[in-house]
């Protein structure tokens, strides 16, 4: 072999070393690929969540344009079943919230939006009204302090709670959601609020209802 074939494949060798990255360095690289991959999947399950929920959200208001509710509430007028995929709306003035509230709360249906847990009870009605959201739609509910007001805008008038504690509990704990008792709220969401689909707790906040008074108060 020639000299000059052997500089050549010396030449290409270390071209060759040259373009191979260190292990701990190509590793590093593939993670963080995955991460942006992660990163760029779950902003895009954001968005379309956020348009889907404002869509629900024009849903009611054409509903509530087209039928004023009273402005007392009246429970002659309760309808215990969604409207076009709407049940009610619940707002939030501390902190600026309004959305549409759907029926259910499957992954699908919360991926829109706040949904009723279909087992608790409906404005207006004796009980525990159930209402869950995933916590990227409710990061500023953590902001919510004993005597805070939720209001939930129904079809027949709207109903307003007030805040009374909140607590942290196991995802499959739902005592929290137990109907005895008198007229109230319960609202829970995923925690850490921060942790998107990685939170392995639940956000409970529990409000009592106080307008219209419940019967016998």
């Amino acid at each position: 072999m020639s000299r000059a074939t052997l500089a050549r494949g010396g030449r290409g060798s270390e071209a060759g070393r040259a373009r191979r990255l260190p292990a701990p360095e190509l590793v590093g690289r593939v993670l963080l690929a995955a991460g942006l991959i992660l990163l760029a999947a779950f902003a895009g399950d954001v968005a379309l969540g956020l348009w889907q929920e404002h869509e629900l959200d024009g849903r009611w208001r054409a509903q509530v344009a087209a039928h004023p509710p009273p402005a007392a509430a009246d429970p002659r007028l309760i309808r215990p079943y969604p409207v076009d995929g709407v049940d009610f709306a619940i707002r939030v003035p501390k902190i600026g919230y309004l959305a549409a509230v759907a029926e259910g709360v499957d992954a699908r249906t919360l991926a829109a939006g706040p949904g009723h847990y279909p087992d608790t009870a409906w404005p207006g009605r004796p009980g525990n009204v159930g209402v869950a959201a995933h916590n990227v739609y409710w990061i500023r509910f953590g902001d919510l302090k004993p005597g805070d007001q939720v209001m939930l805008d129904t079809r027949w008038g709207t109903y307003t709670y007030r805040v009374t504690g909140t607590r942290i509990v196991r995802p499959d704990d739902r005592t929290v959601l137990v109907q005895a008792g008198p007229p109230r709220l319960t609202l829970t969401t995923c925690w850490p609020l921060w942790a998107g689909a990685f939170a392995n707790r639940r956000l409970v906040i529990f409000t009592d209802q106080f307008d219209p008074p419940a019967a016998g108060t």
